[in-house]
């Protein structure tokens, strides 16, 4: 375990004001919902305090994972949520096969080593077991006007944004990794008045997309 690293999102979840709530919470726990179902064993990737994995614990059995330590406790103690201290830069402690989904909430934008990472998912989830997430894109019109202004892209204003997403992107790194994408929904548009715009021109206007695919091992 990377202490610095650990100690470090421990601050940017507390500074942040990251805690005890989450983006787009009632649209993701509707669609995440829909995709996941009932009476699996789910992995969550970068649960953090549990807040919205607590929407599936009732029919599912779920293990959350993250490298905050004070997030998972209160995870453990206010949803029951069984937790688990992991860095993902590292070989994931799971056996092959062992989840029937997982989920990666904006998750995958933060990770380092991100081939390393989707390739243990890949091994941990059992054949044609979903994949479920979550991330925000970037070159949409608008971070492509900031970039002509000289300005850096909208999405790194966030300090732990290690990687930036153009919609074809995203695309090639879940079929590089899993199937090609069942589903993909839009979140958020560039501005509430788009999201209109945002599901008839994705790579213009969508900032934030859901994603569902199974695992190619099926």
């Amino acid at each position: 375990m990377n202490q610095l690293l650990k100690n470090f999102y421990e601050q940017h979840h507390i500074k942040g004001n990251r805690l005890r709530k989450t983006f787009l919470e009632e649209k993701r726990v509707q669609i995440f919902s829909e995709w996941l179902g009932t009476g699996k064993k789910v992995l969550d990737v970068g649960c953090r305090d549990g807040t919205l994995t607590k929407h599936f614990i009732k029919d599912n059995e779920i293990i959350g994972i993250d490298i905050d330590e004070r997030a998972l406790k209160y995870a453990s103690e206010k949803h029951n949520l069984k937790t688990m201290l992991i860095d993902l830069n590292h070989k994931l402690p799971f056996e092959d096969n062992s989840f029937d989904a997982v989920i990666m909430a904006e998750v995958i934008e933060h990770l380092p080593y991100l081939e390393i990472t989707l390739s243990e998912i890949a091994r941990i989830t059992k054949p044609d077991g979903l994949i479920i997430g979550n991330v925000p894109l970037a070159y949409h019109l608008k971070d492509r006007y900031q970039v002509v202004r000289g300005k850096a892209l909208i999405v790194a204003g966030d300090s732990t944004h290690l990687r930036y997403f153009s919609y074809d992107d995203l695309i090639k790194l879940l079929i590089r990794h899993f199937n090609d994408p069942k589903e993909i929904k839009v979140l958020k548009g560039t501005k509430p008045k788009f999201i209109r715009w945002s599901k008839k021109a994705i790579k213009l206007f969508a900032w934030n997309v859901a994603f569902l695919c199974t695992n190619n091992k099926g």
